[in-house]
């Protein structure tokens, strides 16, 4: 068997405000340490397909307690969630040319370690018949999380009024269908007119506004379109839509907090601590408002539960998946910054190769 080689992206150090591909760099293959996936419980993949997602930013900022996840370390390669063939193992109910799914590194070639090679997920990719992309979206942590926060923390019932920002993202755009599904109405907001066309058009929201044309007034533009208030709010951003949202809520709303997109590339001094005041708290206490932040590795054990659930609607057409797929190692620090710019239309996954 030829040796193989791997090229690999690192991140290179820390950052301040919005991170660049300069903050990150892929370097020319090298020789895989086939050795280290002989120890006991390792396993040595070929990565197929890199997701993008946005805890990872976070992650590139100096180590923080209030993260859940550890900081990257400068200097080693980026790790993320993925799908991957297995090439060599030494764990237990793998073998080669199994399909998994888990956290890999931003490499051709990767060798995973316990824990986390104990924590990947063999893909049952005929039962399945979905693309295996879809292992890092709809089927992987973006759809469960979507599924966890809407189903188990927001509580919905049929007829409910639900709102949805950056509803077209991985997260975002599954949660406006679960909603739909459970007899609610739901609206997004986005941050282009083609986003917004798409909520509408193809993923089957009631309604949808490009939030940078309402800037000036979200409160309004809520108002607009929830007239008797909002029962869940499933939050992705944070900032002044989550102001805007909290003074629209009905009493005994509920809102689900997933993340705070608009709150992580801010640089410490005045300005942006300001930024980070939270205002119209009082709702909380004046509406009876239950707010709940969640990560999905707390609730691991609805996931048979979520798959059972999702995959007859995939397979109906009932829930579509919206992917942005770019080719290429090369080309993955620059799909995850679109990120954090909007640039990305749906999922953003870094396509490498083909299963063998």
């Amino acid at each position: 068997m030829a040796e193989l080689m791997s090229r690999r992206v690192i991140f290179k150090d820390y950052v301040e405000g919005y991170p660049t591909e300069e903050h990150m760099e892929l370097l020319p293959a090298a020789a895989v340490d086939e050795a280290a996936a002989a120890e006991d419980g390792s396993v040595l993949v070929k990565n197929l397909c890199l997701s993008c997602d946005p805890y990872m930013r976070p992650k590139m900022a100096r180590p923080q307690e209030q993260w859940y996840t550890e900081a990257y370390v400068p200097g080693t390669t980026i790790t993320g969630f993925g799908v991957a063939q297995v090439v060599r193992s030494s764990l237990p109910g793998l073998a080669a040319g199994d399909l998994v799914s888990g956290v890999t590194g931003w490499e051709d070639y990767s060798v995973i370690k316990p824990p986390f090679a104990g924590q990947l997920t063999k893909i049952r990719r005929e039962e399945d018949g979905v693309p295996l992309s879809y292992y890092t979206g709809v089927l992987g942590m973006p759809g469960f999380t979507a599924y966890v926060g809407f189903h188990h923390i927001c509580s919905p019932k049929a007829g409910e009024k639900v709102f949805v920002s950056a509803a077209s993202g991985a997260v975002g755009q599954l949660v406006g269908q679960f909603a739909r599904l459970m007899g609610c109405h739901v609206v997004g907001s986005a941050g282009s007119d083609d986003k917004v066309r798409l909520l509408k058009d193809k993923l089957g929201f009631h309604d949808a506004f490009n939030y940078k044309e309402e800037a000036a007034d979200l409160s309004g533009a809520l108002k607009k379109r929830f007239p008797d208030g909002i029962d869940v709010y499933f939050e992705n951003v944070g900032g002044k839509m989550l102001e805007a949202v909290l003074a629209n809520m009905k009493v005994h709303g509920r809102i689900a907090v997933c993340g705070l997109i608009s709150q992580y590339n801010l640089a410490a001094g005045q300005k942006d601590a300001e930024e980070l005041n939270a205002r119209n708290l009082v709702y909380l206490v004046s509406k009876r408002i239950r707010m709940q932040g969640f990560v999905e590795p707390d609730h691991k054990h609805l996931y048979p539960e979520y798959r059972a659930w999702v995959l007859p609607h995939i397979k109906d057409g009932k829930v579509v998946y919206v992917e942005d797929v770019v080719e290429g190692l090369e080309a993955a620090p620059g799909a995850l910054i679109g990120l954090f710019h909007g640039r990305n239309v749906g999922k953003q996954v870094v396509k490498l190769a083909n299963p063998q």
